[in-house]
C-alpha cells in the first residue's frame, strides 16, 4: 500500500470579510463574506481548478492565499521540503518578501497586470531584484531563459508593453511568475481575456512548463471546458464557499451537489443531434453581504427543502475523494455533462 501524498499547500477554515458601511453618512454597517471559511488542498504536481459564476469569491481565495489581500481568519499552510511547514498567515511582512518566492500568481488581463513605464526585461527580472535572488549578469541570464521557454523573442525584451499583443503580454506576465522558479502558481483567469486561437497556446505554455519545473496550480476560470482540460481535481465555490469538490471526471460527469449539475449542463455539446437540456436557475447569485441562511444555494435549488433554509450542511465525503455540501448528496441523481461519443 503506498503511502498519502502530503499537500504542497493547505487551507484551513480561510475567510476573507470585508466591512460594509451603508448609507450617505456611514449609518449602519455590515459585513461582506467574500470567503466565508473554505478548507482544500493541492497536491504537489497537480492542478486543481477553481469554479463559480462571477462574485463566488475565486480571485479573492487566490489573493488571500498569497496575501495580496489579509486573511480575516484562517490558515495557508505550504510545505517545503528543506523547511518544514510554513504558516504563510503568521509570516510577519518582512519574512513574507522572502517566502513569496515559492508562490506566484499569474493575472487575468494582461493589459493591465504590466508596468507600462517598465520593459520587457524589467517586469520579467522584478521578482528577481525586488527578493535579492540573482543580482548583475545573474538576472540578465535568468531573465533571458525564461523569456525564451516562454517563447518570448528576446531582440523585443527593451520594448514596452504597449508593443506586444495581448498573447505576448501574458507570456510576459507568465515568464514574470516562473523567474523565481515558485514551486506554486495562481493562475487567476489566466486565459480569459484572450482570443480562442492564442488560449491553447498559453494553456500548452503552462502545462509544458508544469511538466518541467514541476509546478502546481491553481487554476481559476469560468470555462469549464478548460478547466476539464487542465485540472486533475476541481472545487466549486458559490458565495464564498466550497460546495464541492472532486476528481474532475467524477465532479463533470457524476456531481453531487444542484449547483455542480447546474454548471455542468450548461456545458455547450459538440454532437449537434444530441438535444441540451440545460438547467435554469432562478434568479442571481445573493449578495455576499446578506447570503442566504442554511444552504446558501436554497433559494435557487429546485430540490430545496425546509432543513436547507435553516441549517448549514456539512462539507463531507460522500464518494472517495468527491466532497460536497449537500442536505441531500446521498439521495439526488443527478445529471453530469455529457460525455462525448
Amino acid at each position: 500500500m503506498s503511502e498519502p501524498r502530503l499537500p504542497l499547500l493547505e487551507t484551513k477554515n480561510l475567510k476573507k470579510y470585508y466591512p460594509l458601511q451603508r448609507g450617505m453618512f456611514g449609518g449602519g454597517s455590515g459585513t461582506v463574506k467574500a470567503i466565508d471559511g473554505i478548507s482544500f488542498y493541492v497536491e504537489k504536481g497537480e492542478t486543481l481548478g477553481l469554479v463559480g459564476e462571477s462574485g463566488s469569491g475565486k480571485t479573492t481565495t487566490g489573493r488571500a492565499i498569497l496575501r495580496a489581500v489579509e486573511p480575516t481568519e484562517g490558515q495557508v499552510l505550504f510545505r517545503l521540503d528543506d523547511k518544514g511547514v510554513i504558516d504563510f498567515t503568521a509570516l510577519k511582512k518582512s519574512d513574507l518578501r522572502r517566502f513569496r518566492q515559492y508562490v506566484q500568481m499569474i493575472f487575468q488581463d494582461p493589459y493591465s497586470s504590466l508596468n507600462p513605464r517598465m520593459t520587457a526585461r524589467d517586469i520579467i527580472a522584478e521578482p528577481l531584484v525586488a527578493s535579492g535572488l540573482a543580482k548583475g549578469s545573474e538576472v540578465d541570464d535568468r531573465v533571458r531563459q525564461v523569456a525564451k521557454r516562454c517563447q518570448l523573442n528576446l531582440e523585443h525584451l527593451r520594448r514596452y508593453p504597449h508593443a506586444f499583443s495581448g498573447g505576448q503580454r501574458q507570456r510576459i506576465g507568465i515568464a514574470r511568475a516562473l523567474v523565481v522558479q515558485p514551486k506554486f502558481v495562481v493562475c487567476d483567469e489566466a486565459v480569459s481575456a484572450l482570443d480562442v486561437s492564442i488560449q491553447a497556446q498559453i494553456l500548452n505554455l503552462l502545462m509544458d512548463a508544469q511538466e518541467e519545473y514541476g509546478l502546481t496550480y491553481l487554476f481559476i476560470a469560468h470555462d469549464l471546458s478548460v478547466v476539464e482540460h487542465v485540472s486533475n481535481r476541481v472545487a466549486v465555490m458559490y458565495l464564498g464557499r466550497i460546495v464541492e469538490l472532486a476528481p474532475t471526471s467524477k465532479l463533470f460527469y457524476q456531481p453531487l451537489h444542484p449547483y455542480t449539475a447546474a454548471l455542468m449542463s450548461a456545458i455547450p455539446d459538440l454532437d449537434p443531434d444530441r438535444v441540451m437540456k440545460p438547467v435554469i436557475l432562478e434568479g442571481e447569485i445573493p449578495s455576499p453581504a446578506n447570503p442566504p441562511s442554511g444552504c446558501h444555494f436554497h433559494p435557487r435549488c429546485s430540490f430545496a427543502q425546509e432543513i436547507c433554509k435553516t441549517q448549514t450542511p456539512e462539507f463531507k465525503e460522500y464518494r472517495p475523494g468527491q466532497f460536497a455540501a449537500c442536505h441531500f448528496a446521498e439521495q439526488l441523481e443527478l445529471q453530469g455533462a455529457l460525455k462525448s461519443n
